[in-house]
Protein backbone atom coordinates (compact mmCIF):
# COMPACT_ATOMS: atom_id res chain seq x y z
CA UNK A 1 0.00 0.00 0.00
CA UNK A 2 2.97 2.58 1.02
CA UNK A 3 3.99 1.64 -2.60
CA UNK A 4 0.93 2.83 -4.21
CA UNK A 5 0.65 5.89 -2.27
CA UNK A 6 0.40 9.49 -3.95
CA UNK A 7 0.73 12.86 -2.09
CA UNK A 8 -2.09 14.86 -3.48
CA UNK A 9 0.21 17.73 -3.96
CA UNK A 10 2.41 15.85 -7.00
CA UNK A 11 0.01 16.71 -9.47
CA UNK A 12 -0.84 13.17 -10.07
CA UNK A 13 2.56 12.26 -10.33
CA UNK A 14 2.97 8.32 -10.73
CA UNK A 15 5.12 5.98 -8.17
CA UNK A 16 6.43 3.32 -10.46
CA UNK A 17 7.05 -0.32 -8.83
CA UNK A 18 10.02 -2.37 -9.59
CA UNK A 19 7.89 -5.68 -9.31
CA UNK A 20 9.69 -9.02 -9.29
CA UNK A 21 8.03 -12.13 -9.16
CA UNK A 22 9.10 -15.66 -9.48
CA UNK A 23 7.16 -19.23 -10.41
CA UNK A 24 8.74 -22.48 -11.03
CA UNK A 25 10.19 -22.25 -14.44
CA UNK A 26 10.41 -18.52 -14.96
CA UNK A 27 11.39 -14.50 -14.01
CA UNK A 28 8.75 -11.85 -14.42
CA UNK A 29 9.90 -8.39 -13.82
CA UNK A 30 7.43 -5.27 -14.83
CA UNK A 31 7.82 -1.28 -14.15
CA UNK A 32 4.34 -0.98 -12.83
CA UNK A 33 2.32 2.33 -11.75
CA UNK A 34 -0.86 2.77 -9.91
CA UNK A 35 -3.97 4.33 -11.35
CA UNK A 36 -7.53 4.79 -10.19
CA UNK A 37 -8.61 1.90 -12.22
CA UNK A 38 -5.76 -0.45 -11.78
CA UNK A 39 -2.55 -0.84 -12.58
CA UNK A 40 -0.89 -0.20 -15.46
CA UNK A 41 2.22 -2.27 -16.72
CA UNK A 42 4.63 -0.04 -18.26
CA UNK A 43 7.42 -2.09 -19.15
CA UNK A 44 7.95 -6.47 -18.93
CA UNK A 45 10.62 -8.46 -18.81
CA UNK A 46 10.63 -12.25 -18.89
CA UNK A 47 13.31 -14.78 -18.23
CA UNK A 48 11.96 -16.97 -20.68
CA UNK A 49 13.11 -14.35 -23.39
CA UNK A 50 16.41 -15.09 -22.14
CA UNK A 51 17.18 -17.78 -24.79
CA UNK A 52 16.91 -15.43 -27.64
CA UNK A 53 20.44 -13.67 -25.94
CA UNK A 54 21.94 -17.02 -25.62
CA UNK A 55 20.79 -18.11 -22.07
CA UNK A 56 19.45 -21.71 -23.06
CA UNK A 57 19.21 -23.32 -19.29
CA UNK A 58 18.77 -22.23 -15.67
CA UNK A 59 15.86 -19.49 -16.61
CA UNK A 60 14.80 -19.53 -12.51
CA UNK A 61 18.35 -18.82 -10.96
CA UNK A 62 19.88 -16.14 -9.45
CA UNK A 63 21.72 -15.04 -12.53
CA UNK A 64 19.15 -15.92 -14.94
CA UNK A 65 17.16 -13.13 -12.54
CA UNK A 66 19.80 -11.03 -12.69
CA UNK A 67 20.02 -10.95 -16.61
CA UNK A 68 15.99 -10.15 -16.24
CA UNK A 69 16.48 -7.73 -14.48
CA UNK A 70 18.98 -5.85 -16.71
CA UNK A 71 16.85 -6.54 -19.93
CA UNK A 72 13.84 -4.60 -18.32
CA UNK A 73 16.13 -1.39 -17.25
CA UNK A 74 17.41 -1.58 -20.74
CA UNK A 75 14.18 -2.21 -22.50
CA UNK A 76 12.42 0.80 -20.76
CA UNK A 77 14.80 3.07 -21.12
CA UNK A 78 14.99 2.67 -24.62
CA UNK A 79 11.27 2.82 -25.11
CA UNK A 80 11.75 6.26 -23.05
CA UNK A 81 14.48 7.19 -25.48
CA UNK A 82 17.09 7.41 -22.18
CA UNK A 83 19.25 4.70 -23.17
CA UNK A 84 22.15 6.48 -24.21
CA UNK A 85 21.93 9.23 -20.69
CA UNK A 86 22.19 6.28 -18.61
CA UNK A 87 24.01 3.30 -19.76
CA UNK A 88 24.46 1.99 -15.85
CA UNK A 89 26.88 -0.54 -15.29
CA UNK A 90 28.89 -1.90 -18.59
CA UNK A 91 30.70 -5.17 -17.07
CA UNK A 92 28.55 -6.66 -13.87
CA UNK A 93 31.29 -6.55 -11.38
CA UNK A 94 29.00 -6.83 -7.64
CA UNK A 95 30.07 -3.25 -6.71
CA UNK A 96 27.75 -1.11 -5.31
CA UNK A 97 26.15 1.02 -7.74
CA UNK A 98 24.05 4.14 -7.62
CA UNK A 99 23.04 5.71 -10.98
CA UNK A 100 21.97 8.84 -9.39
CA UNK A 101 25.29 9.37 -8.07
CA UNK A 102 26.70 9.69 -11.60
CA UNK A 103 24.20 12.12 -13.30
CA UNK A 104 25.17 15.82 -13.10
CA UNK A 105 22.97 18.46 -11.85
CA UNK A 106 21.94 19.92 -15.28
CA UNK A 107 21.06 16.75 -17.33
CA UNK A 108 17.63 14.50 -16.83
CA UNK A 109 17.06 12.49 -13.88
CA UNK A 110 16.71 8.89 -13.87
CA UNK A 111 13.92 6.99 -13.66
CA UNK A 112 13.18 6.09 -10.49
CA UNK A 113 11.27 2.94 -9.68
CA UNK A 114 10.74 1.53 -6.41
CA UNK A 115 11.26 -2.65 -5.17
CA UNK A 116 8.34 -4.27 -5.13
CA UNK A 117 9.17 -8.46 -3.40
CA UNK A 118 5.34 -9.10 -2.85
CA UNK A 119 5.28 -11.76 -0.20
CA UNK A 120 8.65 -12.88 -0.54
CA UNK A 121 10.91 -12.81 2.44
CA UNK A 122 13.74 -10.27 2.41
CA UNK A 123 16.65 -13.15 3.47
CA UNK A 124 20.08 -12.19 2.61
CA UNK A 125 20.42 -13.64 -1.16
CA UNK A 126 17.58 -13.95 -2.08
CA UNK A 127 16.99 -14.14 -5.85
CA UNK A 128 14.45 -10.95 -5.94
CA UNK A 129 17.07 -8.86 -5.10
CA UNK A 130 19.10 -10.38 -7.96
CA UNK A 131 16.37 -8.56 -10.29
CA UNK A 132 16.75 -4.99 -8.34
CA UNK A 133 21.10 -5.23 -8.82
CA UNK A 134 20.28 -5.47 -12.68
CA UNK A 135 17.72 -3.13 -13.22
CA UNK A 136 20.10 -0.60 -11.19
CA UNK A 137 23.06 -1.69 -13.06
CA UNK A 138 21.09 -1.16 -16.41
CA UNK A 139 20.62 2.50 -15.31
CA UNK A 140 17.50 2.83 -13.47
CA UNK A 141 17.30 4.57 -10.25
CA UNK A 142 16.68 2.08 -7.87
CA UNK A 143 17.15 2.88 -4.01
CA UNK A 144 18.51 0.18 -2.20
CA UNK A 145 21.44 -0.52 -0.11
CA UNK A 146 24.07 -3.71 0.02
CA UNK A 147 22.51 -5.50 3.25
CA UNK A 148 20.54 -8.36 1.30
CA UNK A 149 22.94 -9.48 -1.36
CA UNK A 150 25.67 -12.09 -0.93
CA UNK A 151 28.75 -11.42 0.50
CA UNK A 152 27.50 -8.66 3.07
CA UNK A 153 28.29 -9.18 6.83
CA UNK A 154 26.49 -7.58 9.48
CA UNK A 155 28.72 -5.63 11.50
CA UNK A 156 29.53 -7.98 14.56
CA UNK A 157 29.73 -4.61 16.82
CA UNK A 158 27.69 -1.16 17.00
CA UNK A 159 29.51 1.10 15.62
CA UNK A 160 31.63 -0.95 13.65
CA UNK A 161 31.56 -1.54 9.72
CA UNK A 162 29.78 -3.55 7.70
CA UNK A 163 32.09 -6.07 4.90
CA UNK A 164 30.60 -6.49 1.54
CA UNK A 165 32.44 -8.67 -0.41
CA UNK A 166 31.70 -7.46 -4.19
CA UNK A 167 33.14 -10.33 -5.47
CA UNK A 168 30.58 -13.13 -4.01
CA UNK A 169 27.71 -11.12 -5.51
CA UNK A 170 29.90 -11.10 -8.68
CA UNK A 171 30.10 -14.75 -8.65
CA UNK A 172 26.28 -15.32 -8.48
CA UNK A 173 25.90 -12.64 -11.30
CA UNK A 174 28.17 -14.51 -13.81
CA UNK A 175 26.91 -18.12 -12.50
CA UNK A 176 30.53 -19.27 -10.93
CA UNK A 177 28.71 -21.07 -8.50
CA UNK A 178 26.54 -23.04 -10.88
CA UNK A 179 29.79 -23.72 -12.55
CA UNK A 180 31.30 -25.10 -9.43
CA UNK A 181 28.15 -27.13 -8.66
CA UNK A 182 28.25 -28.68 -12.34
CA UNK A 183 31.76 -29.75 -12.03
CA UNK A 184 31.64 -30.99 -7.97
CA UNK A 185 28.45 -32.89 -9.35
CA UNK A 186 29.91 -34.62 -12.40
CA UNK A 187 33.21 -35.62 -10.54
CA UNK A 188 30.93 -37.56 -7.88
CA UNK A 189 27.83 -38.61 -9.47
CA UNK A 190 27.73 -38.62 -13.12
CA UNK A 191 23.86 -40.02 -12.99
CA UNK A 192 22.59 -37.67 -11.33
CA UNK A 193 24.79 -34.92 -12.71
CA UNK A 194 23.18 -36.01 -16.22
CA UNK A 195 19.21 -35.73 -14.69
CA UNK A 196 20.05 -32.32 -12.79
CA UNK A 197 21.96 -30.46 -15.41
CA UNK A 198 19.59 -31.82 -18.19
CA UNK A 199 19.26 -28.72 -20.00
CA UNK A 200 23.04 -27.48 -19.59
CA UNK A 201 23.89 -30.76 -21.14
CA UNK A 202 21.07 -30.79 -23.90
CA UNK A 203 22.34 -27.52 -25.53
CA UNK A 204 26.38 -28.28 -25.11
CA UNK A 205 26.56 -25.75 -22.07
CA UNK A 206 29.45 -27.44 -19.90
CA UNK A 207 30.80 -25.74 -17.00
CA UNK A 208 33.39 -23.99 -18.80
CA UNK A 209 31.04 -22.21 -20.87
CA UNK A 210 28.41 -21.10 -18.28
CA UNK A 211 30.48 -17.71 -17.57
CA UNK A 212 30.80 -16.99 -21.29
CA UNK A 213 27.52 -17.53 -21.40
CA UNK A 214 26.22 -15.02 -19.15
CA UNK A 215 28.65 -12.39 -20.33
CA UNK A 216 28.13 -12.40 -23.64
CA UNK A 217 24.28 -12.44 -22.71
CA UNK A 218 24.57 -9.49 -21.34
CA UNK A 219 26.47 -7.35 -23.99
CA UNK A 220 23.31 -8.66 -26.66
CA UNK A 221 20.96 -7.27 -23.78
CA UNK A 222 22.57 -4.07 -24.36
CA UNK A 223 23.17 -4.30 -27.41
CA UNK A 224 19.10 -4.75 -28.64
CA UNK A 225 16.41 -5.36 -25.79
CA UNK A 226 13.12 -4.94 -27.75
CA UNK A 227 10.50 -7.50 -27.55
CA UNK A 228 10.11 -10.01 -30.25
CA UNK A 229 6.91 -11.16 -30.66
CA UNK A 230 6.72 -15.02 -31.73
CA UNK A 231 5.53 -15.10 -35.20
CA UNK A 232 1.91 -16.87 -35.38
CA UNK A 233 1.83 -19.82 -36.68
CA UNK A 234 -1.37 -21.66 -38.16
CA UNK A 235 -2.03 -24.91 -37.09
CA UNK A 236 -4.59 -27.71 -38.26
CA UNK A 237 -5.49 -30.01 -35.41
CA UNK A 238 -7.83 -33.04 -35.53
CA UNK A 239 -9.94 -34.76 -32.80
CA UNK A 240 -9.76 -38.43 -32.65
CA UNK A 241 -11.77 -39.49 -29.57
CA UNK A 242 -10.19 -37.81 -26.71
CA UNK A 243 -6.89 -37.15 -28.40
CA UNK A 244 -5.81 -33.71 -30.57
CA UNK A 245 -3.65 -34.08 -32.74
CA UNK A 246 -1.86 -32.17 -35.48
CA UNK A 247 -1.95 -32.91 -39.42
CA UNK A 248 0.74 -35.26 -39.22
CA UNK A 249 -0.86 -37.21 -36.61
CA UNK A 250 1.42 -36.37 -33.52
CA UNK A 251 -0.82 -36.27 -30.70
CA UNK A 252 -0.69 -32.79 -28.73
CA UNK A 253 -2.55 -32.68 -26.11
CA UNK A 254 -5.80 -34.96 -24.24
CA UNK A 255 -9.35 -33.28 -23.74
CA UNK A 256 -12.16 -35.31 -23.05
CA UNK A 257 -14.92 -34.77 -25.69
CA UNK A 258 -18.03 -33.31 -24.08
CA UNK A 259 -21.53 -35.34 -23.84
CA UNK A 260 -24.63 -34.90 -24.04
CA UNK A 261 -27.24 -34.97 -20.85
CA UNK A 262 -29.09 -37.74 -22.42
CA UNK A 263 -25.80 -39.74 -22.91
CA UNK A 264 -24.32 -39.18 -19.32
CA UNK A 265 -27.88 -40.52 -17.88
CA UNK A 266 -27.55 -43.64 -20.15
CA UNK A 267 -23.58 -44.14 -18.75
CA UNK A 268 -25.06 -43.56 -15.17
CA UNK A 269 -27.91 -46.41 -15.69
CA UNK A 270 -25.45 -48.75 -17.71
CA UNK A 271 -23.61 -48.36 -14.23
CA UNK A 272 -26.31 -49.18 -12.22
CA UNK A 273 -27.53 -52.36 -14.50
CA UNK A 274 -23.81 -53.76 -14.09
CA UNK A 275 -23.80 -53.30 -10.57
CA UNK A 276 -26.90 -55.28 -9.80
CA UNK A 277 -25.98 -58.08 -11.93
CA UNK A 278 -22.76 -58.19 -10.52
CA UNK A 279 -24.56 -58.21 -6.51
CA UNK A 280 -26.89 -60.87 -8.44
CA UNK A 281 -24.09 -63.30 -9.35
CA UNK A 282 -22.71 -63.13 -5.85
CA UNK A 283 -26.20 -63.56 -4.04
CA UNK A 284 -26.07 -66.81 -6.47
CA UNK A 285 -23.00 -68.14 -5.87
CA UNK A 286 -23.75 -67.58 -1.48
CA UNK A 287 -26.78 -69.62 -2.46
CA UNK A 288 -25.12 -72.34 -4.03
CA UNK A 289 -22.29 -72.86 -1.03
CA UNK A 290 -25.07 -73.11 1.16
CA UNK A 291 -27.04 -75.70 -0.01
Amino acid sequence: MNLSRQQKDKYNAPRYRLVVRHTNRKVVCQIIYPTIGGDKVMCQALSTELPNYGIKAGLSNFSATYATGLLVARRLLKKLDLEEAFEGVEEADGEEFHIEEEVDDDSRRPFKALLDIGLVRATVGAKVFAAMKGAADGGLHVPHNCKRFPGYEAPEERGAEANFEAEALADRIMGRHVAEYMETMEEEDEEKYKQHFAEYIKHGIGADDVEDMYKDAHAKIRENPEFKKKEHVDQTTLRKGNKVCDASGTILYTRNKKISMQERKNTVAQKIASARKALLANAEEDSDDEE
